[in-house]
């Protein structure tokens, strides 16, 4: 009867692989921003900043959120750019506003 009491604990929120990260979360590390809220000074490529992930970890009901660092920008004439969530809010709400639907519902930048 005794093993029976000894149930392990249920642990909330889930993550599917807690036990497989190799960083500390910024929650584990007691940071009062999201590691990508922070803005370095490294150059990096557009490439490097598309992968780069400000927030990875569950909300309150448990469902995994994942916000990217960088809104990655294509111009009309091939130029990319790289936008910071944070420090390039603006221009990324200027660059939302131009999008436009078109007939078959698909969204037209320029």
């Amino acid at each position: 009867m005794a093993k029976q009491l000894e149930k392990k604990p249920i642990e909330q929120p889930v993550s599917r692989d807690w036990h497989t990260r190799e960083e500390p979360t910024a929650k584990e590390r007691n940071l009062t921003v999201n590691p990508g809220d922070i803005v370095t000074d490294e150059s990096k490529s557009v490439e490097e900043k598309a992968q780069q992930v400000a927030v990875d970890a569950p909300d309150i009901t448990g469902d995994w959120i994942l916000v990217p660092t960088y809104f990655i920008v294509e111009y009309p004439d091939g130029k990319r750019e790289a936008l910071h969530h944070v420090r390039d809010a603006k221009k990324i709400s200027d660059v939302i506003r131009l999008a436009r639907v078109d007939d078959q519902g698909n969204r037209i930048w320029w």
